[in-house]
C-alpha cells in the first residue's frame, strides 16, 4: 500500500478529516439537471389513478 509521507491534511479544517486519504476526502460528482417536464404517459397514469380510487369510493358508499 502506497502512503504518503504527510497523514495529516491541514486543508481538511478538522482531526478526523485530516486523517482520510485524498480519494476518500474528493468531493462527489455534480448530476445532470433533471427535467422536470409532465409527459402523457404522467398524466394518464394520474388519471387512471384518480378515477380508479374514485370508483372504489364510489362502490363502497353506495
Amino acid at each position: 500500500m502506497r502512503r504518503s509521507l504527510v497523514l495529516t491534511d491541514e486543508s481538511a479544517r478538522h482531526p478526523f478529516r485530516a486523517g482520510l486519504p485524498p480519494h476518500v476526502r474528493k468531493s462527489p460528482p455534480v448530476p445532470d439537471p433533471v427535467s422536470w417536464a409532465i409527459t402523457r404517459d404522467d398524466v394518464r397514469g394520474f388519471a387512471s389513478a384518480y378515477f380508479a380510487s374514485l370508483a372504489a369510493v364510489a362502490v363502497l358508499i353506495v
